[in-house]
């Protein structure tokens, strides 16, 4: 179980980023030898990138319903889509099986949605929680003075961008 930190704490970085919410929704539950290989290839793909400091993946957060989300958070759009095309890489094949099984008969939905962030043009606060999100992936520090509250946060950003 990862530590709690007890006390409100923020991301501050002047790096861009870009965070990319991927997922599947499972429209028939029944199906499992249809969903059950597209999880597994979702968290095979995760334990990959972990693996390969290289590869412009900084971290990770998951929800689980009827839809299935991922939250990811990358140093690039480019090193993203490297990934995703780099034929040595787990996500191509993995591709290619989805449209092979499934396709687009209904059973398992799939979809992404891309952001690139430039730095000043993100807030976050976390309280009494364990890295997570972009803490994750940069690092938190204390949420005090000119980082009490979310508009200070974003105007301290834009004043660093400007």
């Amino acid at each position: 179980m990862s530590t709690v930190l007890k006390e409100r704490v923020t991301v501050t970085t002047d790096e861009k980023f870009v965070v990319f919410l991927i997922g599947m929704r499972f429209n028939s539950l029944w199906k499992i030898h249809k969903w059950l290989p597209v999880a597994r290839s979702m968290t095979h793909m995760i334990t990959e990138l972990y693996a390969q400091t290289e590869s412009g993946f900084l971290s990770h957060e998951m929800a689980v319903g009827k839809t299935l989300i991922l939250v990811q958070y990358w140093r690039s759009i480019e090193q993203l889509q490297d990934y995703s095309h780099s034929t040595s890489k787990a996500h191509r094949p993995a591709w290619k099986a989805f449209n092979n099984a499934v396709g687009s008969n209904g059973d398992v939905g799939i979809w992404h949605e891309t952001y690139p962030v430039r730095p000043g043009e993100y807030e976050c606060v976390y309280n009494n929680m364990p890295l997570f999100g972009l803490g994750s992936a940069f690092g938190v520090t204390s949420a005090t003075g000119t980082l009490t509250n979310a508009k200070q946060r974003l105007t301290r950003a834009v004043k660093q961008v400007s």
